[in-house]
């Protein structure tokens, strides 16, 4: 079968002999209809985040249609329409136990620490699975997994309806953020320095909070969510944060950022990190929300490649003002 693989450091082939996936007990075989392309697929393709073995399968923010089931699945059927879920965590540390998945040092990656999605059929642990209706646009279907990301992180930050936010970095995970600011009822500004992302952020119903904005330039928020993972742009997050003020951060930098505890006290502020989500009520309530609010994540998507043009769509993503994804035929487009 195809498969998208990273076979060295910024080097993405499409293969067409790639092992099927084998279905064990408690999983079910996925046919993958579309693959959206994070920051952190980005960082495995650049070497910045290591996997265990090359060549190896990319992607993670993926849905499509269940082919198989294994013997011991008895709420998923052939035919159902799902996202993925694609972080494994084990369910029994004591991290899982206490409800924060997010934590569990045993976490499956898809993607990272377990092969990607980015293929043509791949087998998920039926719990990881989430039906969806077969109606759900395929824009929509395929921002579910950073959605959640951004639900979790505005849920975090303590935001009140009316209150404003601002939103550091207006990356594909920005855009969302500044969704799900508007879904919670908080006015969203948002600070990024390329014209193309900041449009479109602005486009969206964020407020420009840029050094140029016409209102209040350098104004201090009560929440600011910085995704863009830049040490700089953290600081400026430290920055922006009005007194007592909370700093959710979801961008992630190996490289430290400069911070005075005198900032950190004098005002009183609040840092937290969001990672990811938890199991299984991050996807729930996401899926959840979709179904009752017209959010329609998928408008934050810009540019859409096939499968076979991969490359070209890890190549390109990086300057690509919104999101990037891949979608996958049809079993019954490849018969034709």
């Amino acid at each position: 079968m195809m498969a998208v693989t990273l076979t060295a450091p910024d080097t993405v082939e499409v293969v067409d002999h790639w092992p099927e996936p084998v279905c064990g007990p408690g999983d079910v075989i996925v046919a993958v209809r579309g693959v959206g392309v994070c920051g952190s697929d980005l960082a495995v393709v650049s070497g910045r985040r290591a996997v265990p073995a090359l060549p190896w399968v990319i992607g993670h923010e993926a849905f499509g249609v269940i082919e198989a089931v294994g013997r011991d699945v008895a709420d998923r059927h052939a035919g159902q329409r799902v996202v993925v879920e694609p972080n494994y965590p084990c369910l029994a540390c004591g991290a899982c136990r206490s409800g924060g998945t997010s934590g569990c040092r045993r976490r499956r990656a898809a993607g990272i620490s377990e092969p990607g999605l980015l293929a043509e059929r791949v087998a998920v642990p039926a719990r990881f699975t989430w039906p969806v209706p077969a109606d759900m646009d395929d824009a929509d279907a395929v921002c579910v997994e950073p959605l959640t990301v951004a639900l979790n992180a505005v849920r975090m930050s303590g935001l009140r309806p009316g209150d404003p936010c601002l939103v550091v970095g207006g990356g594909s995970q920005g855009l969302l953020v500044i969704l799900a600011v508007l879904h919670a009822g908080g006015v969203p500004h948002v600070t990024e320095p390329q014209e193309g992302r900041r449009a479109l952020a602005l486009r969206l119903g964020a407020m420009d909070a840029g050094p140029d904005a016409a209102a209040e330039p350098g104004a201090r928020f009560p929440a600011v969510i910085e995704t863009s993972g830049v040490p700089e742009a953290f600081e400026q997050a430290l920055e922006r944060t009005g007194d007592a003020g909370r700093v959710i951060v979801v961008g992630q930098s190996t490289r430290p950022a400069r911070v005075s505890t005198f900032t950190l006290v004098q005002r009183r502020l609040t840092v937290r990190g969001c990672l990811i989500y938890d199991h299984p009520g991050g996807f729930r309530g996401t899926i959840a929300t979709l179904a009752g609010h017209d959010l329609r994540p998928g408008r934050v998507l810009r540019e859409r490649f096939d499968l076979a043009q991969a490359p070209v769509a890890f190549a390109k993503a990086p300057d690509i003002a919104g999101k990037t994804w891949i979608t996958l035929p049809r079993i019954e487009e490849t018969l034709s």
